[in-house]
């Protein structure tokens, strides 16, 4: 299962959430989020991380040029549109980055909206499904209504996300089964600063199934 720790900001951090078992490190590319970093801080964060880790870019309503550009000068392995982007959107990026991993993130209301996920389905490689907030696009601490999801199966991998934390992984994983999990303030001291104590709780619960 893919475990991605999302708002990274600090490179030593990066490192040693890597060698606790993250598979994937997420990095805020939003000016407005507490969590933003630069492409500068981004290739701080990563220059001593295994190559095997992915380092994914989340992007709000961005447009494609500007995207290309992070992505490029920092070396991302994927892209995470956290925003509205819509089918098109992820298939004009796709001609653009066609080597780079796209996540379609979608802040679940209901299950009515859930369905939309099939309209992405042909231009992503994986979906992110998060909680709903509406002034806040991610990192808020909400967790979604897990029942909803209980019989959602794509076609395609897909993370879990919102409100995910050591104490309630392994009961959201058990009931959902997700493709992979995503946590960002359920593993933090304040936000962009992780709790490495937290961090290490979450692999050692994981691991105690997983492995």
């Amino acid at each position: 299962m893919r475990v991605k720790i999302c708002g990274i900001t600090q490179p030593q951090q990066s490192i040693a959430i890597a060698s606790l078992g993250a598979t994937a490190l997420g990095f805020i590319c939003v000016p407005t989020s507490p969590r933003y970093v630069t492409i500068e801080q981004i290739q701080a964060a990563i220059a001593k991380i295994p190559d095997k880790i992915d380092r994914i870019g989340v992007f709000a309503n961005s447009n494609i040029s500007e995207i290309t550009q992070i992505v490029i000068a920092s070396n991302l392995t994927g892209v995470q549109l956290h925003g509205d982007e819509s089918p098109e959107f992820c298939h004009k990026l796709r001609q653009s980055l066609p080597h780079i991993e796209i996540i379609k993130a979608l802040r679940v209301r209901n299950l009515e909206h859930l369905q939309t996920t099939a309209n992405y389905i042909e231009y992503i490689d994986t979906l992110l499904l998060d909680a709903y907030h509406p002034q806040q696009l991610g990192g808020t601490g909400q967790t979604l209504d897990w029942q909803v999801l209980q019989e959602f199966s794509p076609i395609r991998p897909w993370f879990l996300a919102g409100g995910l934390t050591p104490d309630n992984i392994l009961t959201a994983v058990n009931q959902i089964h997700p493709s992979g999990i995503d946590l960002s303030s359920g593993v933090e001291l304040s936000p962009g600063d992780k709790d490495l104590d937290k961090v290490g709780l979450l692999f050692e619960r994981l691991n105690s199934v997983f492995v």
